[in-house]
């Protein structure tokens, strides 16, 4: 490259879920989520918070891409966060050092921020702890990232092999993240209640006693097995 690029690259206006889309989600299984989207839509399996949660995180992305060992765009990202937003920091899978820690996320807190969601590193658990937002990561290392750049905020970024947009909706638990493009909440929202449903009425059939569910035994007895 023959001319530096700039530090950074900003996007501030972006479309936003309303807020009874998000109350939709309030309190919601990831699983519930994932099957509405025909069982996709998590992160990678290594991303998951640094404590348990009681309940689930909800909120909407506001994306920066820091790129390996450094969290320039992160400290942008605070700016133009608003309350109930939740930081998506990309950088690029990096584990070598953190992307953030108890100063920054104290700083998220401060600003109504619901919570960060990185494919990077975190440290100084004891410190995040203490502010009480979730942190879902890759893991923990006490090495710490620079601030020189170049980096980006509000654009899409690939986090975990799931592109995340600027006002998608989060979902995390125990479990992980799951990502609701912004587009398809509405529809994501109108298949909940068949997905409550049909999970509700298994469980208890479960509880009953339920060994071999009737979808397996019908093929079972169906043609489409050759027993030997």
């Amino acid at each position: 490259m023959i001319k530096n690029p700039p530090l950074l690259k900003i996007r501030k206006d972006f479309a936003r879920p309303s807020s009874t889309e998000l109350a939709a989600f309030a309190n919601l299984q990831t699983g519930y989520a994932v099957d509405a989207m025909s069982g996709r839509g998590a992160l990678d399996y290594r991303i998951k918070p640094l404590a348990p949660l009681t309940t689930p995180m909800v909120g909407v992305a506001i994306t920066c891409h820091c790129g390996p060992a450094d969290n320039l765009a992160l400290f942008a990202a605070l700016a133009s966060a608003k309350p109930g937003d939740i930081l998506v920091a990309a950088t690029d899978g990096f584990t070598a050092t953190s992307v953030t820690g108890d100063l920054l996320m104290g700083m998220a807190r401060n600003l109504g921020i619901l919570g960060l969601v990185t494919d990077g590193m975190a440290r100084d658990l004891a410190g995040i702890l203490g502010v009480g937002l979730p942190v879902f990561c890759a893991g923990l290392t006490p090495n710490s990232p620079v601030r020189n750049g170049p980096g980006t905020v509000g654009l899409p970024v690939v986090v975990a092999g799931v592109k995340i947009e600027s006002g998608d909706i989060l979902l995390g638990d125990n479990d992980g993240v799951v990502v609701i493009p912004r587009s398809e909440a509405a529809e994501v929202i109108k298949l909940l209640p068949g997905i409550r449903s049909a999970e509700a009425s298994l469980e208890a059939k479960v509880k009953a006693g339920l060994g071999v569910p009737d979808f397996i035994q019908s093929i079972l007895d169906s043609d489409r097995v050759v027993a030997s």
